[in-house]
């Protein structure tokens, strides 16, 4: 268990919130629904997988499965700045989304976009951004930007899949921001490797889908994640010492009760894992 993740409450909206400075050598997260989160330093501002818009509730509107929210957008696109890089994990709208990432980009016109090289084409319809402010990467590959270093990790969304040139259509994220290593998953289910991939890279924390798979869903075109207890696994095995419960709590038909998150967190002992919560702010201090 570690104390170095302190839980902040948050009595102001998250515009607000992100005007507070984080103090020099701490890194401090803020959920953003679904797979999404701002991750910032005192020197630095990244948003990863960002979904704030109704995209999908458009999209699927009168359909089984409606993608109407659970939760609010914390904060409209256009007002989430300053913004220095922006991550996509992979090409699925709630991880890539047209009506977040077009205003957030407008708003952040110095910011880059990370995304897999296997969705370029889909990166530039869904950004409308040119190519120059585009960086594209594939599994095993390493990006810094202004001191922050990003390693590109395989991810199995129920398949590991490559395009022709054998690029990962799924990605997760090792983020090193000088105090803390963190893993973003992507979406993602255990497989073969991934443990021992992801452990060399020495995570201090985990950021990890608990949404689990179901067989209706994964035949109809929406593949699962790690169960609860699989994504408590892989943390522990590849060495952390807390991981954040996220992906849950959007979309009705495709969640987690956070209910069994919380009692997982109070009776696992060798992980500290924290229920990701838009009322909470997360901190990452030096010491």
């Amino acid at each position: 268990m570690t104390d170095k993740l302190v839980e902040i409450p948050l009595d102001r909206s998250l515009s607000k919130a992100l005007a507070q400075p984080v103090a020099a050598g701490n890194t401090r997260f803020h959920w953003l629904g679904q797979a999404g989160f701002i991750i910032e330093t005192s020197t630095f501002r990244m948003v990863i997988d960002p979904y704030l818009s109704d995209t999908l509730a458009e999209k699927y509107r009168g359909t089984a499965r409606p993608h109407e929210r659970m939760m609010p957008a914390p904060i409209a696109p256009a007002d989430l700045a300053p913004v220095d890089l922006v991550l996509c994990t992979h090409h699925h709208t709630d991880h890539m989304d047209p009506g977040t990432l077009i205003p957030l980009m407008a708003a952040n016109p110095h910011a880059s976009l990370v995304a897999p090289r296997a969705s370029l084409s889909t990166v530039r319809e869904r950004s409308g951004l040119p190519d120059g402010r585009l960086c594209l990467m594939n599994a095993g590959e390493t990006l810094t930007i202004d001191g922050i270093t990003m390693t590109a990790t395989r991810a199995a969304h129920e398949t590991l899949e490559t395009d022709d040139a054998g690029n990962h259509r799924f990605l997760g994220y090792l983020i090193d921001t000088g105090n803390v290593r963190i893993w973003h998953s992507g979406d993602s289910i255990p497989f073969e490797g991934l443990a021992a991939d992801i452990a060399a890279l020495k995570p201090d924390l985990a950021l990890l889908p608990v949404n689990g798979r179901r067989a209706e869903l994964s035949n109809n075109g929406v593949p699962g994640n790690f169960t609860l207890d699989e994504a408590i696994g892989v943390a522990t095995e590849i060495g952390c010492t807390a991981m954040v419960a996220h992906h849950y709590g959007l979309f009705a038909f495709n969640t987690e009760d956070p209910d069994r998150i919380d009692a997982a967190s109070e009776r696992t002992a060798s992980l500290r894992v924290v229920r990701a919560r838009a009322a909470i702010a997360l901190e990452w201090r030096k010491g």
